[in-house]
């Protein structure tokens, strides 16, 4: 039995703590960062704001209290906005023992820094660290709908024991070396979503769509290999496999928030109607440019999102240059 703590009560968290629970053999804390949100489901049951029409097994204890969720923790699962997590690693790195395992399931690149998450956690606390990801809707792993995700570690080891703990007749766990590779992968997916969404909010049709996201995929791996990741991953599960998920499924907050930019809404108008859930592509859009222009990676694709979310850019216009762009080889 292992002590897992669950940091971050939104939809993905919740559905974590699902899976975890009917899998069986281990002890579940799931904290919340609202007390209000905590005494709703520790009254009801159910989280109605990010996953409603789900019950939580009795087994899983819910607190607000952020010390207590992860005392005596062997692993401590972050499900958190990637733009949070900093603050939440530097205000329990005090209380942790060495040997207690962070493992990061938040996709996303830090805009101030542009760290991959698992760089934001060694760059405050030595503990041993893995990454959690893979093409992973939350309403379907917490229905239970079979799912694939990739657990990656530099140390071998340590990507095995995530996968003896994770997984189930539901959930089938990779192991992957290749820590780059498999987060750039779960984070730069977001922002083609963005721009699939935005492809379909146009009325463009299928080839649009289907070369968007062949073109896009290119785009990620010259930026995850340029960074050290391996080609390979890219092609893989957390490459190829979550930006399938993500650029064609209706539940995808990214295609979705995407889809209202084509259709001529504004930024701030979508995210009101978000409700505070986050769609990651918003902040991994300026930090995959960051990254692109410190390692000199030519990504287009990226630059059009970035000026149809932060410069009132039409859409139509930024179809229209990605299409005059020069020709050449694939």
């Amino acid at each position: 039995m292992s002590r897992i703590a669950i940091l971050g009560a939104g939809a993905w968290g919740t559905a974590l703590a699902l899976t975890l629970a009917r899998r069986g053999g281990h002890h579940i804390n799931l904290w919340c960062h609202s007390p209000a949100l905590a005494t709703q489901l520790n009254d009801l049951g159910e989280n109605l704001p990010y996953l409603p029409g789900f019950t939580l097994p009795a087994g899983i204890e819910v607190t607000s209290d952020l010390p207590a969720a992860i005392f005596e923790a062997d692993i401590l699962l972050c499900v958190t906005p990637s733009q949070h997590l900093r603050g939440i690693i530097t205000h329990i790195a005090p209380l942790l023992t060495r040997d207690q395992i962070i493992l990061s399931a938040s996709k996303g690149i830090e805009t101030s820094t542009f760290l991959r998450m698992s760089q934001v956690v060694a760059s405050i606390t030595d503990n041993p660290c893995a990454v959690l990801s893979g093409p992973s809707f939350a309403q379907e792993v917490a229905a239970g709908f079979p799912t694939a995700l990739v657990a990656a570690a530099h140390d071998p080891a340590l990507a095995q024991r995530i996968q003896r703990d994770f997984a189930s007749n539901t959930l089938r766990v990779y192991t992957n070396d290749d820590v780059a590779g498999v987060e750039l992968g779960g984070s730069l997916k977001n922002v083609i979503a963005l721009a699939s969404g935005v492809v379909h909010g146009l009325n463009l049709g299928h080839n649009s769509a289907a070369a968007l996201i062949t073109r896009g995929i290119a785009e990620i791996t010259r930026l995850a290999v340029a960074c050290g990741g391996h080609r390979s991953t890219l092609a893989g599960l957390s490459g190829i496999g979550d930006i399938v998920l993500t650029c064609t499924g209706s539940l995808s907050r990214n295609r979705s928030v995407g889809i209202e930019l084509g259709r001529g809404r504004s930024l701030p108008d979508i995210l009101t109607g978000l409700h505070g859930k986050v769609a990651e592509g918003i902040h991994s859009t300026a930090a995959a440019l960051g990254l692109a222009a410190r390692y000199e990676v030519e990504m287009p694709i990226t630059e059009q999102i970035d000026a149809i979310l932060h410069r009132n850019k039409h859409p139509h216009d930024a179809i229209r240059e990605l299409m005059a762009r020069p020709g050449r080889d694939e």
